[in-house]
């Protein structure tokens, strides 16, 4: 929109001062569009509306969407910086360069707060004194490290509370995979050697490790305890192998990341090598969603802001293949969070350009390789999605399809999920999960009508109307092209009826059986016909079956947390204020599984011996 057409606006950008800070450019719903940061925000913020037809086309089209403008002001241009980042991170903005999904991450935990530490796959990141390795592209990366560490060193997997004086070890101990804590076989100072052993492994430093079991090997043998040095032994030539693999391409110890882009339209493909003690020691690759940063050095700015915001380890030298906007302040940031130099280089020659390049040309093929499989699958993809709206006579194109799926077990902790395609493929930050709070018993009619009445009342206007603008005013901003209910034609009819009630016409309704596999439009009798699209039938099972498995996986959590609840009830010692206490800081029967006795004592009135039979107590529940 232009300036004059909103006086608040024009009024509000007189206003902005010239100091450094960070700017949210909103819609008419308050949604965050972008986020920038700016030394002098008064004339950054004239210079999207002075003149916006002279701006580029992507700049003019974010500025027709922007109602109005939040500002953060700060001190210097490197808090901006930071503040920038985390505003990104926190609002998803869709014109922002960002991370696909960068929210959920997954990194490899050791928990050095226990006697003797666990090794964990986890999402997040707490300040509780654990080590984090990562983050990883996948949760495959993380489990073929995990599988990878078990092999190489005997620590433990279990959750089990560790007394030293069970009567039987795992099968874990029988093939030398754990070196038996529980059973009393190896005390807390030679484990910990173990878990330090991992540490260095993740960190790269693969010649200190292979160093201190040597040692070891020798001491064993030495003590004549000739199993053991032969544990060791074996041990040893596992991380040698290992060794050989490693591309030596440094011939000095040198640490540093690699890091190369390639971008394609509205994506760029990102390749790291992670260089550690001069050798290669492992690569990853994540994907960016440009927003309209189309600039290589903004795309990898971004990239560097939250790559390393959610990554523990900083090496001491990152490479780029460009310089990038800010790289001074994000070379102070880095330092700062290292708490050591860190310098952002571009090598020009020799072995370092070699190694630059070398992730360029990797992150070039991942780009070639997804952006074709990519525009074969969207061809193929649309092509099914008219051929859905040409059978069910949809008003539309199907770009938006939500589905709904009710799941309880004898009318105990209902819910009801939403799950959502776009353009075919699932959106799960779209989804959404609902608590039935109305009905009691099983009746999935009344629970449809329900959730369909909480999803769809806010948007309901005067009959037969839903306009552009309450769309942009409700929460859940876009209208579904098709709305498919899992059930039969009762199910149907009960959303047919609450759209009426609520006068919208124009969102399309459909129902799935699950018996058949059959699907039931409003007015008709029988299931349509899929016989000779089969294709476009496909696209309705999987949004079904996305919204069966949310429903059943939230369904599960709440079931753990009552079946949780009613245990603590059991425990002597343990009342309300307690058992809301232990509720609040674990909430469910895994998370207790997974803490040790020193954690869940650090619940206010929680004692050793009731810490105890709370773990027993869980551990028997699993």
């Amino acid at each position: 929109m232009v300036v004059s057409k909103n006086i608040k606006l024009s009024e509000k950008i007189k206003s902005v001062p010239g100091k450094p800070g960070v700017y949210m450019m909103k819609d008419i719903s308050s949604s965050v569009l972008y986020v920038g940061k700016a030394l002098n925000l008064r004339n950054r913020i004239k210079s999207y509306f002075s003149a916006p037809k002279s701006l580029p086309l992507k700049i003019q089209h974010l500025i027709k969407n922007v109602h109005d403008f939040d500002l953060i002001f700060t001190s210097t241009e490197q808090e901006a910086l930071i503040l920038e980042n985390n505003m990104i991170k926190w609002h998803q903005p869709k014109f922002n360069a960002r991370l696909k999904d960068d929210k959920s991450y997954p990194f490899i935990k050791i928990n050095l707060s226990e006697e003797f530490p666990q090794i964990y796959f986890t999402r997040k990141i707490k300040k509780d004194g654990s080590r984090y390795f990562g983050p990883f592209a996948s949760a495959k990366s993380v489990r073929n490290t995990l599988t990878l560490l078990k092999k190489l060193f005997p620590y433990r997997s279990c959750t089990k509370e560790i007394t030293g004086i069970d009567s039987k070890p795992c099968l874990d101990f029988h093939i030398k995979q754990c070196m038996g804590p529980c059973i009393g076989n190896i005390d807390q100072n030679d484990y910990l050697e173990i878990i330090n052993e991992v540490i260095l492994f993740l960190e790269g430093n693969t010649a200190k490790v292979s160093n201190s079991i040597m040692s070891k090997m020798k001491t064993a043998s030495k003590n004549l305890e000739f199993e053991k040095a032969a544990i060791f032994r074996n041990q040893l030539e596992s991380i040698e192998l290992i060794k050989e693999k490693q591309k030596v391409i440094q011939h000095e110890n040198s640490n540093f990341d690699s890091i190369a882009i390639t971008s394609i339209e509205k994506t760029s493909w990102i390749e790291i090598f992670f260089i550690r003690q001069g050798k290669l020691i492992g690569e990853d690759h994540f994907t960016m969603h440009n927003g309209f940063d189309s600039e290589t050095n903004l795309i990898l700015k971004a990239f560097i802001m939250q790559f390393y915001e959610i990554n523990p380890y900083i090496p001491p030298e990152i490479l780029i293949q460009t310089e990038i906007q800010d790289m001074e302040s994000i070379q102070n940031w880095l330092s700062q969070k290292k708490d050591s130099n860190v310098s952002i280089k571009i090598p020009l020659r020799g072995n370092k350009l070699k190694i630059l390049n070398m992730s360029l040309e990797n992150s070039k093929q991942r780009a070639s390789i997804e952006s074709t499989t990519k525009k074969f699958t969207t061809k193929d993809t649309t092509k099914m999605l008219k051929k859905l709206q040409e059978i069910l006579n949809l008003p539309r194109f199907p770009k938006r399809i939500e589905c709904y799926d009710i799941s309880n077990i004898s009318g105990t902790n209902s819910v009801a999920s939403m799950s959502v395609f776009n353009n075919g493929n699932p959106s799960p930050h779209s989804y959404r999960k609902f608590k039935i709070k109305s009905v009691q018993g099983i009746n999935d009619y009344a629970m449809i009508k329900e959730v369909l009445e909480r999803r769809f009342k806010s948007i309901s206007q005067k009959p037969g109307e839903i306009t552009p603008e309450s769309q942009n005013q409700q929460q859940l901003s876009e209208i579904p092209d098709l709305v498919l209910i899992d059930g039969g034609k009762g199910h149907l009819s009960t959303a047919v009826q609450v759209f009426l009630e609520l006068g919208i016409n124009n969102v399309p309704l459909a129902s799935i059986a699950k018996q058949n596999e059959e699907i039931f439009i409003p007015n008709f009798s029988e299931p349509v016909e899929f016989s000779s699209n089969p294709e476009s039938l496909n696209i309705l099972q999987k949004i079904r079956d996305e919204a069966h498995r949310f429903a059943i996986n939230y369904h599960r959590k709440l079931r753990s947390k009552t079946a949780l609840f009613s245990s603590i009830d059991t425990i002597p010692g343990i009342g309300p204020k307690k058992r809301k206490s232990i509720l609040n800081k674990f909430g469910s029967i895994k998370n207790i599984n997974k803490s040790s006795i020193e954690e869940i004592t650090k619940i206010p009135g929680i004692s050793e011996k009731l810490a105890k039979q709370l773990l027993s107590i869980s551990k028997n529940m699993q």
